[in-house]
C-alpha cells in the first residue's frame, strides 16, 4: 500500500528504526472483547504500527479464529513485544521468536522489537538492570529496539547509550489509566535524550487513560504515544480510537505551534492604546 506523507502544518512524518510513518500513534492488539472490535479500532486509530505480545498472544482463540485473519500485514508494521518477560534471558528469547514469526509472514517489523523486562507482576514497572542487559544483547544481534523504560532520566539515557532505536518512558504503570503522573520527568527525559541528537525519537508508553493524556504527552514534546488498554477497555473502543487519533495529531500541532508564556497576571486580548475614553458630562 502506498502512503502519502502528510503536508498539514505540524504533522511531518515520524522517522523511527529506519522507517517513516504518518501516524505517531502506536496501538496494541490485546484485551479487546472481540477481534472484530480490534480490527475496527485499529482502523479508526489511523495507526501504522501495531504491537503484538509474542509470549501472550495465541494465533488462534477459543473460537478457532486467528489473529492474523484480522490484521492486514501489508498495511501494518507489526511491532512484536516481550510483554510478560521478567528476565533479560527470557526477553531475548521471545524477541528472537517474534523475529522468526514475522520473517515467515514477510512483515516489515521482523527486525523490530518492543523490549519489556518487567520487575514484578504487581506494578509491571521495568527492571532497569535486566532491561539494559537485554537491550545490549538485542542491539548486538541486529534488532532495532524500541525500549520500555521508567520515567527516570538517567535510566533512559543508559538505555539510549546501549544503541536502541527509541526509548519509551512510561507515563504511569501499564494499563493503569493514570495518564502522565510526572510531567517534569518526561520533560527531563526528552531534554536529555535529545541533547545533541534532536531527531532521536522518544515515545511515551503506558498508562494512558483518555485522549487528553495523549494530547498532553505530545504537547510535552514526545514524538509519539503507544497505548492499548485505553482503547481496548473503553466503553466504545472504536470511538475512543478516533479520539486518540485526533488527540495525537492536535497535541503534535500544539507543540509545534509553540504555546504562549504563562504569566501571573492577565493580559488583555486587545491593546489599551487608542481605546475610546468616556468623559462624564460629554
Amino acid at each position: 500500500m502506498t502512503t502519502t506523507l502528510s503536508t498539514e502544518p505540524g504533522l511531518a512524518p515520524l522517522s523511527i528504526a529506519k522507517r517513516t510513518f504518518n501516524s505517531r500513534l502506536f496501538v496494541g492488539t490485546g484485551k479487546y472483547d472481540s477481534m472484530d472490535t480490534m480490527r475496527d479500532a485499529l482502523d479508526a486509530s489511523g495507526t501504522e504500527v501495531i504491537t503484538v505480545a509474542v509470549r501472550r498472544e495465541r494465533l488462534f482463540n477459543a473460537e478457532g479464529k486467528s489473529l492474523l485473519e484480522y490484521i492486514d500485514t501489508d498495511r501494518y508494521t507489526i511491532l512484536p513485544n516481550t510483554a510478560g518477560c521478567f528476565t533479560a534471558e527470557d526477553a531475548v528469547r521471545v524477541a528472537r521468536l517474534g523475529r522468526d514469526l514475522l520473517e515467515q509472514l514477510g512483515n516489515k517489523g521482523a527486525s523490530w522489537v518492543k523490549l519489556e523486562v518487567l520487575g514484578d507482576k504487581k506494578t509491571l514497572l521495568p527492571d532497569p538492570v535486566g532491561t539494559l542487559e537485554a537491550a545490549r544483547e538485542l542491539v548486538a544481534d541486529g534488532f532495532e529496539v524500541l525500549c520500555y523504560s521508567s520515567d527516570d532520566p538517567i535510566s533512559a539515557m543508559r538505555i539510549k547509550d546501549a544503541g536502541v532505536a527509541s526509548v519509551m518512558p512510561a507515563g504511569s504503570p501499564i494499563g493503569s489509566g493514570q495518564g502522565i503522573l510526572n510531567q517534569n520527568n518526561i520533560v527531563l527525559c526528552l531534554q536529555l535524550l535529545k541533547e545533541g541528537d534532536p531527531d532521536s525519537p522518544v515515545i511515551v508508553d503506558a498508562g494512558v487513560g483518555c485522549a487528553s493524556d495523549v494530547a498532553l504527552a505530545m504537547e510535552l514534546g514526545a514524538d509519539g504515544v503507544l497505548l492499548n488498554t485505553a482503547i481496548a477497555h473503553a466503553s466504545d473502543p472504536v470511538m475512543m480510537a478516533h479520539a486518540m487519533r485526533k488527540a495525537c495529531e492536535s497535541g503534535r500541532q500544539s507543540a509545534q505551534a509553540g504555546r504562549i508564556e504563562k504569566r501571573l497576571y492577565a493580559t488583555a486580548s486587545s491593546p489599551m492604546s487608542g481605546a475610546i475614553s468616556y468623559i462624564p458630562g460629554e
